[in-house]
């Protein structure tokens, strides 16, 4: 039963989509300007193309290192990493509105990615 149980719960993980790219927000308790991305952005986010494509996960800046192989040290937050196969891509540091996130964001996953905004 046990056997038959562990093949079941390891096909079902196998099975899961692995997402070749994401979007990790490196965040920490008490920082203001995460704060504000989660009230503007974060519940928009997933339904966009660009939620689509790079799929958000949340590191704490104390965990970074272990969750993400990144090019240099990150030292705000929130700082938003473009991630592939657990590798940096490129990254924004802060967070100045929406009117500056979403273009740079999709400056960012057009230049270091295969993204293409399907909304054009």
């Amino acid at each position: 039963m046990i056997r038959t149980l562990s093949a079941l719960s390891l096909a079902a993980l196998t099975a899961l989509p692995a997402w070749a790219v994401e979007l990790v927000m490196v965040e920490q308790p008490g920082c203001v300007y995460c704060q504000r991305w989660n009230e503007e952005i974060a519940p928009a986010y997933p339904k966009t193309a660009e939620g689509a494509f790079a799929p958000l996960r949340r590191v704490d800046i104390s965990d970074v290192s272990d969750a993400v192989d990144t090019a240099r040290a990150v030292v705000f937050t929130p700082t938003f990493l473009v991630v592939e196969e657990g590798a940096e891509l490129g990254r924004l540091e802060g967070y100045p509105g929406p009117e500056f996130f979403w273009p740079l964001l999709d400056r960012l996953l057009t230049d270091k990615t295969d993204y293409k905004d399907k909304t054009e």
